[in-house]
């Protein structure tokens, strides 16, 4: 029997042509099915938005942006967090519902800490719980540096050990002496109790570092908190820190801003104000007005705010929050960097510590510390 041998080159170019041709037919099957949506919609949305007023959309399903690592995919793909609609109707259930969520955030923290070499350390400053994360090895240009963390978890979630996974994060990325702050909360220490306990660990630390060799960071709730704190600095005449670093922060309570509505129900962490996110801002509040400064910083003076770099998420309910307290310190003239992540809903990265996403926002915030405090 003859040997019939084939031509892999041309089979190969063969292939690629049909692959490429069956890639336009589907290009071309999806363009006029969009057209076919897109028509009435236009029809439709048009006229109704062709005088000035509210904006009217039709109704959608977003797809999972591609543009994400795979990690981050997982998570906005993900249902609605199991806490979003959180209603105690006591503060028995309050105190119940946290400790049960401490579990686990104790689990988590103590586990990324053996796998970093993290270790901790138990302390008291200005009279304030704390724990001191520090890494196997600190670089030499943060030898004499230190960090203040203020946790996350609407002024209410992360209590003790449970709060220091971000803390542990920080100290293994950027290598840096970290202070967790264990500060007070409702419903048994409503505000102003977490501005107090960080002021008083502030003032502490200000006994033994430069303040322009302290920073300070946190994420939502704690980013919030660490630009009341910042106010609360200036209205106390301490020196400001040398830079801070608010994630996603908390920085209006009053439910102002555009991505209350335009993340509203995208955002599958927080969805909307009206859910568990507003509850805890009354549970906070106290009776307090909500547009005060210590509780919505927004509302605050920035003149004289140290060097500060924010970050946020493209579907985060708190992307107005964040974006407008950057245009503030802009319009003081303040050194202000912006981050936005792609398809992230709010303080996203906390749901995995190992996302591509998460990696880079902590060498972000390591570069602008770098770049801002003393050494």
């Amino acid at each position: 029997m003859k040997h019939v041998s084939f031509n892999r080159p041309k089979f190969g170019h063969l292939t690629k042509m049909a692959v490429a041709a069956s890639a336009l037919m589907l290009q071309s099957s999806l363009a006029i099915a969009q057209e076919a949506q897109f028509a009435p919609l236009a029809e439709q949305f048009g006229p109704l938005n062709a005088q000035t007023g509210d904006r009217h959309t039709p109704q959608r399903v977003l797809p999972i942006p591609q543009t994400a690592s795979e990690a981050a995919q997982a998570l906005i793909a993900a249902p609605y967090s199991p806490y979003w609609n959180l209603a105690p109707t006591s503060d028995e259930e309050w105190i119940a519902t946290v400790a049960a969520s401490s579990e686990y955030g104790v689990q988590e923290a103590t586990a990324l800490r053996e796998a970093h070499g993290i270790t901790i350390e138990d302390a008291t400053l200005g009279g304030v719980p704390v724990f001191i994360l520090r890494p196997e090895t600190v670089p030499e240009a943060h030898q004499n540096q230190v960090l203040i963390n203020l946790h996350g978890g609407g002024y209410v979630f992360g209590p003790g050990r449970s709060g220091t996974s971000e803390a542990t994060v920080m100290a293994d990325i950027g290598g840096y002496e970290v202070i967790a702050v264990d500060y007070r909360m409702p419903p048994e220490a409503p505000f102003p109790a977490a501005v107090e306990d960080a002021l008083a660990v502030y003032r502490d630390v200000l006994e033994t570092h430069d303040p322009a060799n302290v920073g300070i960071f946190g994420t939502s709730a704690g980013g919030g908190l660490t630009l009341s704190l910042v106010h609360k600095i200036k209205s106390e005449g301490l020196p400001v820190p040398g830079a801070i670093a608010p994630i996603s922060p908390w920085s209006d309570l009053t439910e102002t801003g555009d991505s209350y509505r335009t993340n509203e129900w995208i955002d599958n962490v927080l969805v909307s104000y009206d859910g568990y996110l507003g509850r805890a801002a009354a549970l906070y509040a106290d009776g307090h007005d909500l547009s005060d400064p210590l509780l919505s910083p927004i509302n605050g003076d920035f003149d004289g705010f140290p060097p500060t770099t924010l970050t946020a998420g493209t579907r985060d309910l708190f992307l107005s929050n964040t974006a407008r307290v950057h245009r503030g310190l802009r319009q003081e003239g303040i050194a202000a960097e912006l981050h936005i992540f792609e398809g992230l809903s709010h303080a996203q990265h906390i749901f995995d510590w190992s996302m591509p996403e998460t990696r880079e926002l902590y060498r972000e915030i390591t570069a602008f510390f770098d770049v801002h405090l003393s050494d």
